[in-house]
């Protein structure tokens, strides 16, 4: 274990004897993720509060890569694993406040619960996070979205702080929010986001959200290990109904499957390994390109070593 600690860390004594942060050397990342796969990790770090992810950061070698994970959707960790430090942000990132309309979220707050909460103060146009699986700071980094809206939407400004323990404020702009896109890299650690909604009719934003809530669960393979959608959809088009094109809906490799209840979900059908999923992504990408000549895009980020 203490060579794994003189990996990751400057003065790897002080970091581990005196924050309160918990910290899991040759972590088995696995437990954490929505596949529930992937390898080892060098470090997976709780961290407490902004205080001690600065301290974490400042006392971090300089070559070793960063990667936070938030519930663990929408991230496939190669069977290798992840050389280098693996973030979540603990209880102190699971903050809500509201004031005059603009609501204020900790990274680590649930998209669903950050809906549920605007729901109670009648404030509208955040009902489609009741739809999107994961954390505040996940959503922000991909600019996630569902039926018809994104986070860009209704963000305001994000709070970040760099590798190098800076703390920033950006604006709606300077992050350059796209589809699933923003600058945002994966040094950058989301720590809190203001959005801004508008007072709304409670009963009708209640009923949206059961709306978004039954359509998800009539038409995605939620029960089953999987990392939520797959592929992003090309422009004027849906990446599921390209992927039953090209006869891809059921198809099995090893023990991964593309889900028959929604073509863009992959899942964990049998003990399936990261190699197993990442393959099989691949073989849809190649089928679609082959018959439809469209190439499709990852949407889950894809991390970690070679396999072992």
């Amino acid at each position: 274990m203490i060579l794994w600690k003189k990996r990751v860390f400057k003065n790897f004594d002080k970091i581990t004897k005196n924050l309160k942060s918990k910290f899991f050397f040759d972590y088995n990342i696995s437990n954490s993720t929505w596949f529930r796969t992937g390898g080892r990790v060098d470090l997976f770090c709780i961290v407490l509060d902004e205080h001690e992810l600065k301290i974490i950061l400042n006392n971090l070698k300089d070559e070793i890569p960063i990667f936070v994970i938030g519930m663990g959707s929408n991230v496939l960790i190669r069977d290798g694993g992840f050389r280098g430090l693996i973030i979540k942000l603990g209880k102190s990132f699971n903050t809500l406040n509201i004031k005059n309309n603009i609501l204020v979220a900790g990274a680590s707050i649930l998209d669903s619960n950050l809906s549920k909460y605007a729901y109670y103060y009648s404030l509208q146009g955040l009902e489609f996070f009741s739809g999107i699986p994961g954390s505040v700071g996940g959503a922000v980094k991909m600019n996630a979205g569902c039926y018809g809206c994104e986070t860009k939407d209704v963000l305001q400004e994000v709070s970040i702080i760099s590798k190098e323990g800076i703390k920033k404020t950006l604006t709606n702009k300077d992050l350059g929010l796209s589809y699933r896109y923003s600058k945002l890299t994966d040094n950058d650690i989301v720590t809190s986001v203001k959005f801004k909604g508008e007072l709304g009719e409670k009963k009708e934003i209640g009923l949206k959200i059961k709306e978004i809530k039954l359509m998800r669960e009539t038409s995605q393979p939620l029960r089953n290990k999987t990392g939520g959608s797959t592929f992003k959809n090309p422009i004027g088009q849906f990446a599921a109904s390209l992927i039953e094109q090209a006869d891809c809906k059921g198809m099995i490799l090893g023990g991964a499957a593309v889900s028959t209840k929604h073509s863009n979900f992959l899942i964990n059908l049998d003990n399936a390994t990261a190699k197993d999923i990442e393959n099989l992504g691949k073989k849809v990408q190649e089928r679609v390109m082959e018959k439809l000549n469209v190439l499709l895009e990852w949407e889950i980020k894809i991390i970690g070593d070679n396999y072992v």
